[in-house]
């Protein structure tokens, strides 16, 4: 099963909504490095004890500072046997818990001063100290600790620490792009949008088309160019095939003429008579060519034609040789007059080609009806006896006769088809025993 074409616009904008979301994940795991390159490896710990301490921080009935034993505080000392912090509330109330190292000891008296820092550095120590506040239950608390043992990478304590931040992000990102690239995406492919509408309006039979290359892309362009020089070479063979056509049909019509005035000279005999009549057939296929070739070259020429007019005319011509075939022939319309715009040469030669088509075909009896309905419908139907079902569509191919005959080409009812089509129209044809009935429908 052939898979559907998938759209560029949602082909981009997938792409570029995984591109996205990709450069800002690895934008966000690079700023995580770099912080847990730049923050102190207390970090880690840092929302751990800050939250046990919160917890344990109290005041006394006298109103007193004091930090209480809980299960959290202990499991985190004996985790850190070397542990120390100082509790210090805005006003300089100070409790310590463990050994401070000596470079921090001076600090122990300031600790109220600080809101948060990150203490490291100097060339005579390695010790780590940190400064956080924590809202307690005994009020507001400065925090310095040190000496803890972090139990996971400083980089996912800083993913955790910003997620409201990049989460939203990653969040918003595809639908923005795929709201916004498509809007993008088809304001740049406008040019293109209307090559591909002016591509279903190229008519092989309707010379000078070519697809717009001004608004395209450029990398687009080179393709659309590439389409019109095809177009080129294209016409260039049809305008060559007509060409050849119409001489042939031309010369053909000298020598034809020059046999049958030969032919005619001849004494009355069988073979005089069959060979007048091939002489005919002869001549009938090059003038069938010949018509080809002009509805070609003389389709767009297009001005209005009164159907009723147009059909009366042709029922005029052909009335004499209906009758002298053994029909009778009738003509009807709804309407006094029914115009349409065409090409009243074309018209009257396809009506003219289903009228002699029933004269051929017609069984020689019976009749001949034309009419005309105000919706613009022309309809030929004969008496005769009628086109098997599995034949009815092959009539309308070139060179297709249902019986052989000894007179005509079989291009009568193609070129009807053509010249139907040129006009936006449609030809159809319904058949029985009972007789045939086409229809031009324009």
């Amino acid at each position: 099963m052939e898979l559907a074409p998938v759209s560029i616009r949602w082909k981009l904008s997938l792409q570029l909504s995984l591109v996205f979301t990709a450069f800002v994940a690895a934008v966000i795991v690079g700023l995580c490095v770099y912080g847990a390159m730049v923050l102190s490896p207390n970090l880690t710990m840092s929302a751990r004890l800050s939250s046990a301490i919160a917890d344990a921080v109290f005041r006394t009935e006298a109103g007193r500072l004091a930090v209480r034993d809980t299960p959290e505080l202990d499991l985190i000392k004996k985790q850190n046997e070397k542990l120390w912090y100082v509790v210090a509330t805005p006003d300089g109330e100070t409790i310590t818990y463990g050994s401070v190292p000596v470079p921090f000891a001076g600090l122990v008296g300031q600790v109220h001063l600080f809101r948060v820092g990150d203490i490291r550095g100097a060339s005579y120590t390695d010790e780590i100290a940190s400064i956080d506040s924590i809202a307690t239950g005994g009020g507001e608390v400065r925090v310095m600790f040190g000496s803890i043992s972090g139990d996971g990478w400083p980089i996912i304590a800083v993913l955790k620490s910003i997620y409201p931040v990049y989460l939203p992000l990653l969040a918003l990102a595809p639908p923005l792009v795929f709201l916004v690239v498509p809007r993008i995406v088809r304001r740049t492919l406008a040019g293109l949008n209307d090559v591909v509408r002016r591509s279903t309006e190229i008519d092989p039979r309707r010379l000078g088309s070519r697809l717009p290359v001004e608004k395209v892309p450029q990398e687009v362009a080179p393709l659309v160019s590439g389409f019109n020089d095809a177009l080129d070479r294209l016409e260039h063979e049809i305008e060559a095939r007509q060409r050849f056509l119409i001489d042939a049909a031309h010369e053909l019509r000298t020598p034809i003429a020059i046999m049958q005035t030969r032919i005619e000279g001849m004494a009355d005999s069988p073979t005089k008579q069959r060979l007048l009549k091939n002489i005919a057939r002869l001549g009938e296929t090059a003038e069938q060519l010949l018509d080809f070739e002009r509805n070609e070259q003389t389709k767009g020429e297009n001005t209005t034609v009164d159907l009723v007019a147009l059909a009366k005319q042709v029922v005029g011509d052909f009335a004499p040789l209906a009758i002298a075939a053994g029909y009778e022939i009738s003509f009807e319309s709804d309407a006094d007059n029914v115009e349409r715009l065409g090409n009243e040469a074309a018209l009257k030669s396809a009506l003219g080609n289903l009228v002699r088509n029933a004269i051929d075909h017609g069984g020689n009896s019976g009749l001949i009806a034309i009419s005309v309905s105000a919706t613009g419908e022309i309809v030929v139907a004969d008496e005769g006896p009628g086109i098997p079902a599995d034949l009815q569509e092959l009539v309308f191919q070139p060179f297709y006769r249902v019986t052989p005959r000894n007179t005509g080409a079989g291009l009568g009812l193609s070129l009807v088809k053509q010249i139907v089509a040129n006009h936006g129209g449609q030809v159809a044809i319904e058949s029985g025993p009972g007789g045939t009935r086409f229809s031009i429908a324009i």
